[in-house]
Formats: C-alpha cells, sequence, structure tokens
C-alpha cells in the first residue's frame, strides 16, 4: 500500500540579530539604535534590514519543495512595531504571515516572535512565561508559547526561547539558562498533563551547545534535538561563527510523537548570507554589525531549517 503524503510543513529558527526600530521605548536601553547614536540606526539601514530578513525567510523554501516556510521562530526582535513591518510593510508582506510575541522585561527590549502562515496553522492559544531572574541577574527574555492545529488536524505546541546570554562567562550565566531550561521542561509536562497525543516543538537559541547540561536536560525528558548536527551546504557547520570556530547556539527539539513525521534538518547558508572571513579562512555569517561598524549583512546567525511530512 501507498502512504499518502498529506502535507509538507517546513519550520525555521532564526536570530536576526537586534531588529531593531528607530525609536526609543520608554523604559529600555535601546539607545545603541538610535539614528543619533554610534550605530548610526537610520530609516534607511532599519528598511533595509527588515528586506534582508524577509529575504532570508522566503530563501529559506530553496530546498523544501518550494514553498515558503509555514512557521518561524524569530529571536532578538524588539517589538510589535518591528514584527508589524516585517509581515505588513516589507516584501514579506505578500506571504501573509500572522505573527505573536512576549513583551518582555529584557533591559534592552529584545523580545521572541513566532511568525506562521495562517493557512498552515490556526492559532488556538498563545501567552509568555516569566522567568524569574536569579540574585545579581538582569531580567530575561519571556518564553513564548503557542497552540494551533495544523492541516493534519493535529494539535501542534510551539515553545520559543531565548536563553541569558553568556556575558559574564559561562560558568557564571549557566545557572540561568538552567532555570529557563526547567522551565521549558515544566510547560512540556503540562502538555502532555493536559493534551493527548501532542505534537511539540521547542525551539530557539538556547546560548548553549548539544553537550551542555541545560540542552542534555532537554534531551533527557524525551525530546528530540532534530537540529543535532545539523550542517549547510556552502561550509556552514554551525549556525554561529566565533574566532573562527563554528558553533551552534540555535537549536530545535522535538517530541517521541512530532519525531515521526520528522524529515531533516539543515543551516541554511546560502552564498549570500555568508561573506569570507579573511581574519580565520573560510566563510562565516555576513551580519549587520560587528561592534558600532555597519556592514550591512543579515545577521550573525544562520537560519535552521527543519522539514516535517504529515
Amino acid at each position: 500500500m501507498i502512504a499518502l503524503l498529506l502535507f509538507i510543513f517546513t519550520f525555521v529558527e532564526y536570530n536576526v540579530e537586534n531588529l531593531f526600530d528607530t525609536m526609543h521605548d520608554q523604559g529600555k536601553q535601546d539607545e545603541e539604535f538610535l539614528p543619533n547614536s554610534s550605530y548610526h540606526w537610520t530609516r534607511y539601514r532599519y528598511w533595509r534590514k527588515l528586506d534582508h530578513i524577509s529575504q532570508a525567510l522566503v530563501s529559506c523554501s530553496d530546498t523544501t519543495l518550494g514553498h515558503l516556510p509555514d512557521m518561524a521562530v524569530l529571536t532578538e526582535v524588539e517589538n510589535d512595531t518591528v514584527m508589524r513591518d516585517l509581515t505588513r510593510r516589507s516584501p514579506l508582506r505578500n506571504a501573509r504571515y500572522e505573527y505573536v510575541m512576549t513583551n518582555s522585561p529584557d533591559q534592552r527590549g529584545i523580545d521572541v516572535a513566532l511568525l506562521y502562515s495562517p493557512f498552515a496553522f490556526r492559532l488556538l492559544n498563545n501567552h509568555a512565561v516569566r522567568i524569574n531572574p536569579p540574585v545579581g541577574h538582569r531580567p530575561t527574555r519571556d518564553i513564548l508559547y503557542a497552540s494551533g492545529i495544523i492541516m493534519s488536524g493535529d494539535t501542534l505546541h510551539v515553545i520559543a526561547v531565548h536563553a541569558p546570554s553568556r556575558a559574564g562567562g559561562e560558568a557564571q550565566s549557566q545557572p540561568y539558562r538552567m532555570i529557563v531550561a526547567k522551565k521549558v521542561i515544566d510547560i512540556v509536562d503540562s502538555i502532555n498533563q493536559n493534551s493527548q497525543h501532542p505534537l511539540i516543538i521547542v525551539a530557539g537559541d538556547f546560548n548553549d551547545y548539544s553537550k551542555d547540561a541545560t540542552l542534555q536536560l532537554i534531551v533527557n525528558h524525551n525530546m528530540t534535538e532534530a537540529s543535532l548536527n545539523a550542517k549547510g551546504l556552502n561550509g556552514a557547520r554551525g549556525t554561529y561563527r566565533y574566532h573562527g570556530e563554528w558553533g551552534s547556539l540555535d537549536h530545535i527539539f522535538c517530541n517521541d510523537r512530532l519525531v515521526e513525521k520528522f524529515k531533516f534538518c539543515h543551516i541554511y547558508d546560502a552564498p549570500f548570507l555568508l561573506e569570507e572571513d579573511k581574519k580565520y579562512g573560510g566563510v562565516k555569517p555576513h551580519r549587520t554589525f560587528l561592534g558600532p561598524r555597519y556592514l550591512g549583512g543579515f545577521s550573525d546567525h544562520l537560519p535552521l531549517v527543519a522539514v516535517f511530512a504529515f
């Protein structure tokens, strides 16, 4: 008997490197990304950045049977304004994407967003999950939870994460990221307790590597890292490159039932997303800024693309 393939579901995770608008948000430390700052974050540069992110997202469909991504977790987005501009006023507007996002206490004002096609995902519920920072640490990004019906009729639960950075050193900062990992597990447990046969995906920038204790905690909780060992086609061996070394701080995890639908995951490293690494050799992501120096690129991270067949 020939199995009937109902549809392909393409999922993207992408840290878009400081997608800020050009206006000051009261109470947020976003002064670097203003027109008169050392970064000279002008309207021209802002709209060029939106065009670039649109191009990257649309291009992620190249190797996935030619259709646009059905869903994307985006990290380092500032606010509702940038997401509205991305989905309604950039070249991405023709895709008719919708979105939900957090409104976190992060001091710089960066948040997590879920971009989705309403033709592939009918939103049922979404909310932010607040992370209580340990003593001496700044507030971090909320976790974003969303659920909805996909074309197979199944309910897909999405947990989007942007864990605290490694600033101050790995040893000092990892306990904070462990708090986030434990909260992710709590959410997964709640979904399993309240849903029959759920499909669960956890994705984002975890600021940790697959071998680290935070991510091993998630894996040991009956979650599979779909992005483990993902590679690019044009030289990328990770989603991020630091001092000539590739590594992946971005990850996608699936529960057992969703793994049954999983086909493949790769790093999308199209040539236009890369530039020559003149210091260390090879290539690296073509980023927007290096410190305050404007490079005019896309992001310091590369997208992850996971494909599922239902």
